[in-house]
């Protein structure tokens, strides 16, 4: 068994976190991840309380004790705080908050007896992340999909913050194969922080169409972009836009987001393509480790097969390079 922080003192089975994927990362699929061992997380985006109590209570429905986190986004609880008091009121193991400011949240979940982790892209977030009192850093490099940095990728950015701190760290963008994770962990982290790698999963809020699409793309036919956020007016900062699969909308209008957002007909076509799932036009954020996600699989699967696998290469992988015989688990 791998062990990490999160399997000795957090009572994990696997160290194994799925991203909270807003409007992708339902209560469904939460509990599938946290029944396998892994920690599951629902994903807020700019949802509505009401929504995180019917999912919260879908996760708790014959699992009352089960643990599992919440992610919410730190521009959409300043401008909607009754979403971090739902999250709040619901009590998870875990609240994540990134993209926004997390130092006004973090004593208020901690007398709740909430951990309280976050998404960093530098050194300098790293340590004020630390310094407001996070139990966790999730070091997102600019590989990861949906809305992430363009500058550091995963591998360079988690050597630097597991310098700089001394809290847990996970590995977030570009993992979503066994050797990615026992890559990671080798490198000290304490276990991973994947959303592409459930993006196929049946447990994922995603229709087949979009399901087809992610098992048919490769790791070169993601684009970073601010496209869909300025398209929708989403206020967020331009440090961190998203990334998704190429289409024909990206296509067209990366990187003339200004011409974009003053074309109605353009704004209208997208509008109708979200609303009938017509993947040429509209988003599907996914990361470049998409290409390792070729056929679809249980989130219990996933989990399970990423931690066990990745346990197996690192036994046998270190020991042959230390010159060793494995270990071998009883």
């Amino acid at each position: 068994m791998l062990r990490t922080i999160l399997t000795e003192k957090w009572g994990l089975l696997h160290p194994v976190l799925n991203a909270p994927m807003a409007n992708i990362a339902h209560g469904r699929l939460a509990k599938a991840v946290s029944l396998a061992g892994g920690l599951g997380m629902l994903g807020i985006g700019r949802d509505t309380p009401e929504f995180i109590e019917r999912e919260v209570a879908l996760i708790r429905q014959e699992t009352p004790e089960i643990k599992f986190g919440i992610g919410l986004l730190g521009w959409a609880i300043k401008n909607e705080p009754a979403l971090f008091e739902a999250a709040l009121a619901a009590r998870p193991f875990l609240i994540s908050i990134s993209a926004g400011e997390i130092s006004p949240y973090v004593q208020r979940l901690h007398e709740a007896g909430i951990l309280v982790a976050t998404q960093v892209h530098s050194r300098e977030e790293a340590l004020a992340a630390q310094e407001a009192g996070v139990d966790l850093i999730a070091a997102q490099g600019t590989e990861a999909g949906g809305h992430t940095n363009k500058q550091v990728s995963t591998l360079p950015l988690l050597q630097v913050v597991l310098e700089a701190v001394q809290v847990p760290v996970l590995a977030s963008g570009g993992v979503a194969s066994a050797p990615g994770m026992a890559a990671v962990l080798a490198a000290g982290a304490a276990g991973i922080w994947s959303g592409t790698a459930f993006l196929a999963c049946p447990e994922a809020n995603v229709v087949d169409s979009a399901r087809q699409r992610v098992l048919q793309a490769k790791e070169t036919d993601t684009v970073l972009t601010a496209v869909y956020d300025r398209a929708n007016g989403l206020p967020w900062p331009e440090s961190i836009p998203g990334r998704a699969l190429r289409n024909d909308f990206t296509n067209r209008w990366d990187g003339h987001e200004k011409e974009l957002v003053q074309d109605q007909a353009a704004l209208d076509e997208l509008k109708q393509a979200t609303a009938g799932k017509d993947y040429r036009i509209a988003v599907i954020f996914a990361g470049e480790a998409v290409g390792l996600v070729n056929r679809s699989r249980g989130a219990a699967e996933v989990v399970q097969g990423l931690s066990g696998e990745a346990e197996q290469l690192l036994r046998w992988q270190l020991a042959s390079l230390l010159g060793e015989k494995p270990e071998i688990d009883k």
